[in-house]
């Protein structure tokens, strides 16, 4: 799964994908360390005419038919095995995909440890941080949907990032994973002519990427409140 990432600046996300200077105002001026369900987000989509836009996005998604005024609790991740004839995902997976930029993302894994003060050994959900060898940007693979509130004014743009089984060494971590697209399939995954849920589940399987680094970090990114780049410093094991 993926419960927590770090989020690029929106400057850095123009530059990657070659989009003019937008109004670059918080939260989105700067980078953000601890990014959790329900908080904004940077999204890339597939613009009204031709090309592709930036937006923002909460991140939970709620389908357009959502009648109740509480959005549905734990959409943030979606299956892509199984989202093509989920219901909830399925018209986003055809026709309202997307991608999520980001640094890397959090991952939670049961360890042991002996407690310095007591000398026992106690389970702890210990953090780490996944990125990419270069410490480049990724994009989540995502889907979209538009919101309107019941009662309210103007709908509300919604992402999910889409999982998968995890694959080499993020498999001792965690059995799940986003799907990180390369580069050169984001335009066929924005693309409007792909509606077909077979076509897109196989660009998932044979494009996605698996090839991460890893490194255990500290505790304080359980707090949502945190926010900053000693989130991602590595720690040592005990």
């Amino acid at each position: 799964m993926c419960g927590r990432f770090v989020s690029p600046d929106e400057a850095a996300v123009e530059r990657a994908f070659h989009l003019g200077r937008g109004n670059w105002k918080a939260p989105f001026d700067k980078p953000r360390y601890n990014v959790a369900p329900t908080m904004p987000v940077i999204m890339v989509r597939r613009a009204a005419g031709s090309g592709i836009e930036l937006a923002h996005a909460r991140w939970g998604f709620v389908p357009y038919w959502w009648k109740e005024k509480k959005p549905p609790g734990g959409r943030f991740n979606a299956k892509s095995e199984t989202a093509g004839a989920n219901g909830m995902w399925r018209e986003a997976f055809s026709r309202a995909r997307c991608l999520v930029p980001a640094l890397g993302w959090y991952e939670w894994r049961k360890e042991e440890r002996v407690d310095r003060a007591t000398g026992e050994v106690v389970k702890v959900n210990q953090p780490y941080y996944i990125f990419r060898r270069d410490h480049g940007l990724v994009c989540f693979a995502g889907l979209m949907s538009r919101w309107k509130e019941p009662g309210g004014r103007e709908p509300t743009l919604t992402c999910a990032i889409l999982t998968r089984a995890a694959a080499g060494p993020l498999d001792e971590i965690h059995e799940r994973m986003p799907v990180v697209l390369p580069e050169d399939v984001h335009l066929r995954w924005l693309d409007p002519a792909l509606t077909d849920p077979a076509e897109t589940l196989a660009l998932v399987e044979k494009r996605a990427q698996t090839d991460f680094d890893l490194r255990r970090v500290g505790l304080a990114i359980n707090r949502t409140e945190e926010d900053n780049e000693r989130l991602i410093e590595p720690v040592e094991s005990h």
